[in-house]
């Protein structure tokens, strides 16, 4: 056998979509610049404001942050590759990526997963609440979702650094994963598919679990409360839901196009389905923030007004 082993890879979308590549690279720009400057605010705002210093606030914060990380992680290199000749990714900055994309992924339902726990301990027990989430207990908390989704993951990845690859094309996704790359492996890869399974159920299922326990006990303790209790629940709540919800419809977007047979899928519908969690989840956290949460649309329109009255000042001077 050879022992030369692919290094470049050619993404295959990127061909099929070149006819209209300008208007796509404009779209794709646009979004990067709409998710930077939502989440940059809703980070800003948070740090500024000592109103909302507390962990609730931090940890949406967080979650902001692993939006700027992971959409960073995928469209500048889709601006670039939409406008090159060839279409090819290197096998460095596709095992970064790779590695970029699904540490995003996995440190985003862990959030989810703090901030569920976060929610049970506000409403279940709100007499206890600052001394149950401490400051040392919500950092800790924080360095878990950040720390344990990396250092799993690095374990895992290690089995696809160790691959040499014989194919070069990677098809219907505009950007690295690690099950497209392992089909261009030169050996056999189905104890990968066994380890990844393996993987996935302890990235996910501790969480979904906390998630569950959480809104049960939320449940359970909203149909002892009055009405006004009941609502207040609801609002704090409805913001967090609708992440997990969001977050959830992509991650099965996901894992659906890894473990199915997707051929009688179309094209554009696989490849949306791709980016759903890449791209929207980022995008709408932020929006879903900002304006379900009454305390961080106050200061969000807070510093508008202020903006917009210093830009009269300046005019007329």
């Amino acid at each position: 056998m050879d022992n030369t082993s692919v290094t470049v890879f050619t993404m295959t979308a990127y061909a099929v979509m070149e006819n209209n590549k300008y208007l796509q690279f404009s779209i794709f720009m646009l979004l990067y610049i709409l998710i930077i400057s939502f989440n940059l605010l809703l980070i800003a705002v948070i740090c500024c404001q000592r109103a909302l210093h507390q962990p609730m606030y931090v940890f949406i914060c967080n979650l902001a942050a692993n939006g700027l990380y992971g959409s960073t992680g995928f469209l500048p290199s889709t601006l670039i590759l939409l406008l090159s000749e060839t279409y090819e990714i290197s096998l460095p900055w596709c095992l970064i990526q790779i590695y970029w994309v699904h540490t995003y992924a996995a440190v985003e339902f862990h959030i989810l997963a703090v901030m569920g726990y976060d929610r049970y301990v506000a409403i279940c027990y709100p007499l206890h609440y600052h001394s149950i989430m401490s400051i040392p207990k919500m950092c800790k908390l924080i360095a878990l979702a950040w720390l344990y989704p990396f250092s799993l993951f690095l374990m895992y990845f290690g089995f696809t650094l160790r691959l040499r690859f014989c194919g070069r094309f990677i098809h219907f996704k505009l950007f690295c994963v690690n099950f497209e790359l392992v089909k261009n492996a030169c050996s056999t890869t189905s104890y990968h598919s066994v380890v990844g399974l393996v993987l996935i159920a302890f990235l996910m299922i501790p969480q979904l679990l906390m998630i569950i326990f959480s809104y049960a006990h939320i449940f359970r303790v909203c149909l002892k409360s009055s009405k006004e209790s009941q609502v207040k629940a609801l609002k704090t709540c409805i913001p967090h839901l609708l992440s997990v919800i969001n977050y959830s419809i992509g991650g099965f977007f996901e894992i659906a196009q890894s473990r199915f047979n997707m051929s009688g899928t179309s094209f554009m519908v696989r490849i949306i389905m791709s980016l759903y969690y890449t791209l929207l989840t980022p995008l709408i956290n932020p929006a879903i923030y900002g304006m379900a949460n009454q305390a961080i649309r106050t200061h969000v329109l807070k510093i508008c007004r202020v903006s917009n009255s210093s830009k009269v000042t300046i005019n007329k001077v």
